[in-house]
């Protein structure tokens, strides 16, 4: 009967328990399934045990036990778990260079007993494995199998390198049923090469097992009665583990290397060999015919290998695969008035931009554009760098075509309002806000081509109500504001400043482009402390040439009002104690924001109405002008 019984696997015996369960009644269906499942282990036994004493001489391997050491698990089944754990290590043929063993418990958490470097002696090992303390909490598998990959097996935990192609090892021992998923986590495992052991006492989830145990199944799930029996999986595991070594006793037939394995043996090649279909022989690999050469110009093939080469007027870089150009102009004979380049065939002259090479390949000249092409531009054409630009006289704005001037208006200005909605300002608090915001758009010009308004609300996070270039009346953008909903949570304004900076004042979103000279505005308005760092953004604002205004109101904090604002602060901060008295901040804002409105210097400008900035064209004219003259000569 023992015989005959050894043909069935132990999933086979798991069904053929089931059948038994549900074929006779009572205890005798019990007794029926115990007898045979002893049977088999002990049958297993007969075959598979080693000899007491002697050590398995298996090569390099990582073996981590995952032992499951919950509250179901008791006192004297983990004492039983323990000399399951000590009887097995005497066995293994333990050594920097041999097997490299760690354990693990868990339960609803991870603790590494000892990881697979710390130990190479018995003795150390056997006494860290008494002084275990059970966790006796939960049972959650799958998060010690995600350790065990990511952690345990890691090189600063003591595994070896993945490319010493050191067999790893893992052995989980449990008794119930996982409280997380394990099938996708243990798939992930497998498929980073770890082999899977899953062995289940008493109450352990067979399809638990399933899901976790490497393939074949029948060799990699084991399902005992309890803790007294699980030393039978002990005598199969050690067993497969000492079995012959083909490496070792030269039976491999490889042609080049032999690498063993806990089920068996591979073979594989010495670098730049390719083992064969046949998995023993090794045939030299081609980079250069396959294309896997990495070299930048030209592969030469070798005997199993290759070098690099490089085209003519190329030398080789110290990587042994990139090519350099040859600098030939670091020689000093080229004569450029401006610059040398080098190229394959010999060095070359190049003009700085704004000239052109003359005939002569060597000297350069300044460049005129407004004579060379039809630059189309209303008043006047100034030559600049490699192009050129249109400019009006005084009193007249260049417009979106880069050509033409119109009559300037003053106070238009590109606006972006940047909101708080954190929880901190409440919902009446922020209706108010919207009313305020309201009455900024009240006194001023709205218009596609005057002032363009723009509205962002942040909190933990930012978002865009409605840009720029969306709204064309002052009555349009006040609905819009007046349907906006409160975002509630945290307050990152830095977060709102950088959404600011990149984003709001895009061409994209509707701002005018820099040519236009529109000046750009930024009011942030804030109720606290800001939950994460201004300065960068704040500055970055700044640096982007947009006149930053902040406005505080109750919690708002000084510093980073003035670290928000343009200089000088007393023109660009304003605070409220209360949201109901935030009107009085209206007429400090409509001074510095509408020019027209104001009384002596305002920090916000129309371009046109500049007399500097016309100073500096004609001051720019007469220099390009002296310049040329000069090069004339």
């Amino acid at each position: 009967m023992t015989s005959s019984f050894l043909f069935f696997s132990r999933l086979h015996l798991i069904s053929f328990c089931k059948h038994l369960l549900t074929s006779f009644a009572g205890t005798m269906r019990l007794q029926l399934c115990s007898q045979l499942l002893i049977l088999f282990l002990v049958s297993v036994n007969a075959e598979s045990q080693v000899t007491p004493g002697s050590k398995c001489r298996t090569g390099p391997l990582d073996l981590i036990f995952l032992i499951d050491s919950s509250r179901s698990v008791r006192p004297f089944e983990f004492e039983t778990m323990r000399r399951f754990l000590v009887n097995i290590i005497r066995g293994l043929d333990i050594g920097p260079n041999a097997t490299h063993v760690g354990v693990i418990q868990y339960s609803s958490q991870v603790q590494s007993v000892f990881p697979l470097g710390a130990f190479f002696r018995r003795e150390d090992m056997e006494r860290a494995i008494q002084a275990i303390v059970p966790l006796a909490q939960g049972t959650m598998t799958g998060l010690a199998i995600q350790y065990t990959m990511n952690v345990a097996f890691s090189v600063a935990e003591g595994a070896r390198p993945p490319q010493a192609r050191v067999p790893r090892v893992v052995v989980i021992v449990t008794d119930g049923r996982p409280q997380d998923r394990v099938a996708e986590v243990a798939a992930q495992a497998r498929n980073r090469g770890i082999e899977i052991y899953a062995v289940g006492v008493q109450r352990a989830d067979v399809g638990s097992l399933r899901a976790m145990a490497s393939s074949p199944l029948d060799e990699h799930v084991f399902l005992v009665e309890s803790f007294d029996l699980i030393q039978q999986f002990g005598f199969h595991f050690q067993g497969r583990l000492c079995g012959a070594d083909p490496c070792i006793d030269g039976t491999h037939g490889c042609q080049h290397l032999c690498v063993s394995t806990p089920e068996s043996f591979r073979c594989d090649c010495n670098p730049g060999y390719r083992l064969a279909p046949n998995n023993k022989s090794c045939s030299a690999i081609d980079h250069c015919a396959e294309g896997t050469h990495g070299c930048e110009h030209l592969c030469i093939k070798s005997n199993g290998s290759y070098t690099c080469g490089c085209r003519k007027g190329y030398t080789l870089h110290r990587d042994q695969r990139h090519c350099t150009l040859i600098d030939h102009c670091s020689f000093g004979n080229h004569s450029c008035q401006h610059e040398c380049v080098n190229f394959p065939e010999g060095p070359r002259c190049r003009c700085r931009q704004g000239f052109e090479l003359q005939s002569d390949g060597r000297h350069c000249k300044a460049r005129d554009y407004c004579n060379g092409v039809d630059h189309g531009c209303e008043y006047q054409c100034v030559s600049s760098g490699s192009s050129y630009s249109c400019i009006c006289p005084e009193g007249r704005q260049l417009q979106a075509d880069g050509k033409s001037c119109d009559r300037c208006r003053a106070g238009h200005v590109d606006l972006v309002l940047v909101i708080d909605g954190s929880k901190s300002v409440r919902p009446q608090n922020f209706e108010l806000v919207k009313r305020f915001v309201n009455q900024i758009v009240d006194f001023l010009d709205v218009s596609p081509e005057g002032t363009r308004v723009g509205l962002v609300q942040y909190s933990s996070r930012v978002r865009t109500e409605f840009p720029l270039g969306r709204y064309g009346t002052a009555d349009e953008v006040k609905q819009a504001v007046l349907a906006i909903e409160y975002m509630e949570k945290g307050t990152m304004t830095g977060l709102a400043l950088r959404h600011l900076v990149e984003h709001s004042f895009s061409e994209a979103q509707g701002a005018r482009p820099r040519a236009q000279n529109v000046p750009r505005v930024g009011l942030v308005f804030t109720d606290g402390r800001s939950q994460d760092d201004i300065s960068v953004w704040a500055a970055r604002a700044k640096e982007e040439g947009i006149i930053m205004y902040a406005v505080g109101v109750g919690k708002a904090v000084e510093e980073e009002l003035r670290e928000i604002a343009s200089d000088p602060p007393e023109q660009h901060v304003s605070y409220s104690p209360d949201f109901n008295t935030m009107t009085h901040m209206l007429e400090n804002l409509k001074v510095n924001i509408c020019p027209e409105e104001g009384k002596g210097v305002t920090e916000l400008r129309s371009p046109c109405d500049c007399e500097s900035l016309v100073e500096f064209q004609s001051s720019a004219l007469a220099a390009l002008g002296s310049l040329e003259q000069k090069h004339i000569l």
